[in-house]
């Protein structure tokens, strides 16, 4: 695993990019994080602010200066910076094609102009559009079906066009509806997990988006923060300048997902047991159903998650149940 390198995390203080600035810490390394805190919370990098080892750079990924502030001596780059969210993207598509777009490319070249060794980006399972075959395979993909899909796809075609023209090593990781500590209840677009476990704390009946049997491959943030690490790792060039599943490879459908955080917030609140749910209609830009194939990272990373859907909510309940009441 990396250590003792200078790293930039752009979106360091969001769900994703604050855990990675936590292993990155806990391995010793010097982080630098760059946030607008658009979506992230200051709250999150409290905890750091006191470590030698870490600087915050506020600023915003649409300004090439603040890229090549925050880069400025790193040895490679953690790129989580976006704005995600189908619906936020359906809803507000210029906004959405200026960060992830727009943003990515100012890190690409702040990133190609201060000669850093590598820059790991947060893909999308949603590159994967209409394509209806399971599981998901890396070079088999469908047509975005959202403007957040396309600007995602794009970030791997630019991360592409920038190895062959300029030479800079990059690696994708297309992730597949990631959950746990520090994920965001709040606010119209937030991940179905965080939300759904703070209905029910409170009583409220989570909303389900048609029947429950829309399925998805759940992924635990540590499988998450295992990867990216075997992506800054990794020496074989054969496995640089690709993209790969960031999953567990199962999937399970949102009732499946319903009934295990009930079974578990009950040994909090046994009245959780008995929250109704309630069906709604379906949302436009959804893909009815989500598994990925890991193969490909096994083979050329190493990887192997050792988190389940179940493994995980096990291990995130206690955060949940500290941190998600009201």
């Amino acid at each position: 695993m990396i250590k003792n390198k200078k790293i930039l995390v752009t979106g360091g203080a969001g769900f994703i990019g604050t855990n990675l600035c936590e292993a990155l810490l806990e391995l010793d390394n010097e982080v630098v994080c760059l946030d607008n805190f658009a979506t992230g919370h200051r709250h999150n990098i409290e905890p750091f602010l006191t470590d030698i080892r870490f600087t915050l750079v506020e600023g915003d990924i649409r300004n090439l200066e603040d890229c090549q502030k925050a880069v400025k001596g790193c040895d490679y780059v953690l790129h989580q910076a976006a704005l995600g969210s189908v619906p936020r993207s359906i809803k507000d598509p210029i906004t959405t094609n200026d960060v992830n777009v727009g943003g990515f490319l100012n890190m690409l070249v702040a990133a190609r102009d201060e000669g850093v060794n590598r820059m790991v980006y947060a893909a999308s399972s949603s590159t994967y559009g209409d394509s209806e075959a399971l599981p998901k395979v890396e070079d088999n993909i469908g047509k975005p079906l959202s403007p957040y899909a396309v600007t995602k796809y794009v970030n791997e075609l630019y991360a592409d066009v920038f190895k062959t023209t300029y030479g800079l090593d990059t690696i994708g990781l297309r992730y597949f509806n990631v959950f746990g500590r520090r994920q965001d209840p709040n606010g119209a677009y937030a991940a179905v997990i965080p939300k759904f476990v703070s209905q029910l704390i409170n009583h409220e009946s989570p909303v389900i988006n048609g029947d429950g049997e829309y399925s998805r491959d759940f992924t635990y943030i540590d499988n998450v923060i295992e990867m990216n690490l075997r992506a800054l790792a990794v020496e074989n060039e054969d496995a640089l300048n690709e993209v790969y599943n960031t999953a567990f490879g199962m999937r399970a459908t949102l009732n499946e997902l319903v009934f295990q955080l009930k079974r578990l917030l009950s040994t909090y609140d046994k009245d959780i047991a008995n929250v109704k749910v309630i069906y709604g209609g379906l949302r436009a830009g959804d893909i009815p159903h989500s598994l990925a194939s890991i193969d490909k990272a096994k083979k050329a990373l190493g990887y192997d998650p050792k988190y389940s859907l179940k493994a995980g909510l096990e291990q995130a309940i206690d955060w949940y149940w500290r941190n998600l009441k009201n």
